[in-house]
């Protein structure tokens, strides 16, 4: 177990954060990205929450929650591309190394359309708070090597499990050469931490307020409550917010892959479409890695230094 305190010598030498004339590409206040999250768990493990909400009795193994998961490889992870595709939008796709393992044809045909493959821990159940430093970075580097072998390509982005990394998660990314995490959701825009050594990571938010595993799953909402979270969060950023920010719509492929919830991730893509075409548009839409590099980009220009 780790510390669950934060040395001092892990913390970043420096934080850097947007000032006031930061815009997005294309001169845009609002930056919104596509995550599709596609999951799976360690042999023996299946979700913490089921499609019937009742746990089982310790000890037994559910196959209910597990059954209900594997939707994810094997058909929603299809459907949610396609929407994508057909909309011309590129995603980020959350990628467990295990699936990488068990489906690389699928991880290869991610990358091959032109999705942004994003390292989401071995599985699900693989949660960096709960591992000892040695056992998280054998953990990152087993994710790594995964998707180079499924994919061809290093992730070049890191989300942990419940976007819960440990204290130094951070800094053992920027070691193993990850450009981005995700395991933040403390302000409205990226910012990029700088530790010793001049290794340097970007974080960008990861905003829950337009996902459908806690509104559908947790909180019991119809599909449809979804589309209506992001209608009222897109319609006040756009006109009661004068600063730029960032929105993250998360489907995940064994919840919204299935044809109930898929329908919202298709009419919210089409909405944010006609707005990222208006002429003075206000809205631009990429993803992660684009996040990432545009922020590096604007870095001496645009960026004013805070302490942590």
């Amino acid at each position: 177990m780790q510390n669950p305190s934060t040395p001092a010598a892990t913390q970043p030498t420096r934080i850097l954060r947007p000032g006031p004339d930061f815009r997005w590409p294309g001169g845009a206040r609002i930056a919104m990205v596509f995550n599709i999250a596609y999951e799976g768990w360690s042999d023996g493990k299946t979700s913490g929450i089921g499609p019937m909400g009742n746990v089982l009795a310790p000890g037994y193994f559910d196959t209910n929650a597990h059954s209900w998961g594997q939707y994810g490889p094997l058909r929603g992870i299809h459907r949610l591309l396609d929407i994508a595709d057909q909309h011309g939008i590129a995603t980020s796709v959350m990628t467990n190394g295990i699936l990488a393992e068990r489906f690389p044809e699928t991880v290869k045909m991610i990358h091959g359309r032109g999705h942004e493959i994003v390292a989401h821990s071995y599985g699900m159940d693989v949660i960096p708070v709960y591992l000892k430093e040695d056992e998280e970075r054998a953990n990152i580097a087993r994710c790594q090597s995964l998707v180079q072998a499924a994919a061809g390509m290093q992730p070049p982005g890191w989300i942990s499990p419940r976007v819960t990394g440990s204290p130094i998660t951070p800094r053992l990314l920027a070691e193993a050469g990850f450009l981005w995490h995700g395991d933040c959701n403390d302000d409205d825009l990226p910012h990029i931490a700088e530790y010793a050594g001049s290794q340097r990571i970007v974080g960008i938010p990861f905003t829950m307020d337009v996902n459908d595993m806690p509104s559908s799953v947790r909180y019991g909402n119809p599909p449809r409550a979804m589309l209506e979270t992001f209608r009222d969060a897109f319609g006040a950023m756009l006109t009661r917010e004068k600063s730029c920010m960032l929105l993250d719509v998360t489907a995940h492929t064994h919840v919204f892959g299935r044809p109930a919830g898929a329908w919202v991730f298709d009419e919210i893509m089409a909405i944010t479409k006609r707005h990222a075409a208006a002429a003075d548009a206000p809205v631009w839409i990429g993803t992660r890695i684009e996040i990432a590099r545009h922020m590096l980009a604007q870095t001496a220009q645009l960026m004013e230094s805070r302490a942590g």
